[in-house]
């Protein structure tokens, strides 16, 4: 009798945890992006997905807001319900067999903030960090990292969550975004949400899907070279497991492969898939993006890999051409006694011409304020608010400068250069020096020589050199850490160009 009670209780413990197994499956979820005190971006519909039951029917409400969908044959749910003015707090329920009601809820402006280390860079390790700390005390300022998370199939969800700006808060949050988000919000008056997905180091090509770098023949070889690495990498960790298993037990310990990127920021797609793809479709109004150290060695490839990055951004958040805009290299490494070649020169001319190829496009220009000895400049201030000048500027109508002035025309009149810019309304200026240093000419050997040079006007430069007296091309700025002084009088550099490869 004892022993049949005991079945009897045994069953009904196994059909109890089988019912609250069911129960869990069946539990409405949504990704970290959907936490307390999380930003909406106003005036566009706002869309809020996650898992539950094959054919649980979900509900999601928010404000005056209500929508409701149901789980597909995978569990997931999708609901997009209207837009909202700026605003809040809110409070964000989602309901199925379990409610979540998500706190504190604002809506206002959403951007993103990526790229490699100077974007990942902390306020922590920025110019005057614990005086910006200190003043970090901005509840309509709202922040959220996403870890640096490899794969080569596309996440879902992260590990993080939205979180209030607080100088606590703020330390570790990237410094750039943090600059831009801060003028943003102070200057408009509403919320904003930083989304930093930033990875040091990181290569372009880890943040485009793999689809699309295989239709182009131009990555042929570097696609064949990644998956040759990773068949090696796979193949000597079995190697290693096998061999590990066999000395279990003994003190015999293999030595695992080293991974050669396989599980890094620099192979293709790697980021777009761990890092982007979990926060791809929710509503922003536009990105911020500071990378490009990683591909200096291949700055023509650039040219048409960073295009390509964007547009592929664009095409998957299904937000037509929303406003991407990015950080020009910085000055860096030592300077050069004579006109030289620069691949970083040459990166930054790649970043200058996406904008004629791509609208709604914008470049920060930082020739002025890098550190020849050390790739991360501390000054993330300016980078910040020259950003921020754009996007105040192009997104939300604010009357202020926010253009580098970029070279138009070169003309020769006997043995001097003459050339034009485009100064967007906002006149040339030579900072340090009564006149701009920084230019060099060439005849038609193509040998340059540093050039003195004038400013003749409000939009004009005159160049020359005794030792060219039939000029032929101009540069300026042009090379790893050129000597700069030409700006406008809103203080933004004029951007480094070479009048002998025109714009693509």
């Amino acid at each position: 009798m004892k022993l049949r009670f005991r079945q009897i209780a045994a069953a009904a413990l196994g059909l109890s945890a089988l019912f609250a197994a069911g129960r869990l499956q069946a539990e409405v979820k949504v990704p970290a992006l959907f936490t307390d005190h999380m930003v909406l971006q106003r005036d566009l519909p706002i869309v809020v997905w996650g898992k539950a039951a094959k054919g649980e029917e979900v509900t999601v409400s928010v404000a005056s807001l209500e929508g409701k969908t149901t789980a597909d044959d995978d569990g997931h749910w999708s609901v997009k319900l209207g837009e909202l003015p700026a605003g809040g707090p809110h409070r964000l329920v989602i309901k199925g067999q379990n409610e979540i009601a998500i706190e504190d809820v604002l809506v206002g402006e959403v951007w993103v903030c990526s790229g490699q280390s100077n974007m990942q860079w902390p306020l922590s390790r920025a110019n005057d960090h614990e005086l910006e700390a200190m003043t970090a005390k901005l509840p309509q300022l709202r922040l959220i990292t996403v870890p640096n998370v490899a794969a080569q199939a596309p996440k879902d969800d992260f590990n993080g969550k939205w979180e209030v700006c607080t100088p606590e808060t703020v330390r570790e949050f990237s410094a750039v975004g943090y600059f831009f988000g801060r003028q943003l919000q102070q200057t408009l008056d509403v919320p904003v949400g930083l989304i930093d997905n930033a990875w040091g180091g990181s290569a372009a090509e880890a943040w485009v899907r793999r689809d699309l770098l295989e239709a182009d023949p131009r990555y042929a070889d570097m696609l064949k070279g990644w998956d040759a690495r990773v068949v090696d990498y796979e193949a000597k960790l079995a190697e290693y497991k096998t061999a590990a298993a066999a000395a279990k037990g003994t003190d015999k310990k293999p030595e695992p492969p080293k991974d050669p990127g396989v599980n890094g920021n620099h192979r293709p797609a790697n980021l777009y898939n761990g890092c982007l793809a979990p926060v791809i479709g929710y509503g922003i109004r536009g990105a911020i993006w500071y990378q490009g150290e990683s591909n200096s060695g291949r700055p023509e490839e650039y040219g048409h890999l960073f295009p390509l990055m964007i547009q592929n951004w664009r095409d998957v958040w299904k937000q037509g051409d929303f406003p991407f805009y990015w950080v020009q290299l910085a000055d860096f490494m030592g300077e050069k006694p004579e006109p030289a070649e620069s691949n970083w020169a040459a990166l930054r001319e790649s970043q200058t011409f996406t904008m004629d190829k791509l609208p709604n496009t914008g470049e920060a220009v930082i020739i002025d304020i890098g550190e020849g000895r050390d790739i991360h400049p501390r000054n993330k201030q300016a980078v910040g608010m020259r950003l921020a000048r754009i996007a105040l500027a192009r997104d939300y109508g604010i009357d202020v400068p926010y253009r580098s002035p970029r070279f138009k025309s070169l003309e020769v009149k006997g043995d001097k250069a003459i050339v034009t810019f485009d100064t967007f309304g906002t006149p040339l200026y030579s900072f340090d020096a009564p006149q701009p240093k920084g230019f060099a000419i060439a005849g038609a050997d193509g040998k340059y020589v540093w050039a003195e040079a004038k400013l003749v006007g409000d939009d004009k430069v005159e160049v020359s050199s005794k030792e060219v007296k039939e000029p032929v091309s101009v540069r300026y700025a042009w090379a790893d850490n050129p000597v700069n002084t030409l700006q406008n009088k809103a203080g933004l550099p004029a951007t480094p160009f070479r009048s002998d490869k025109p714009a693509e």
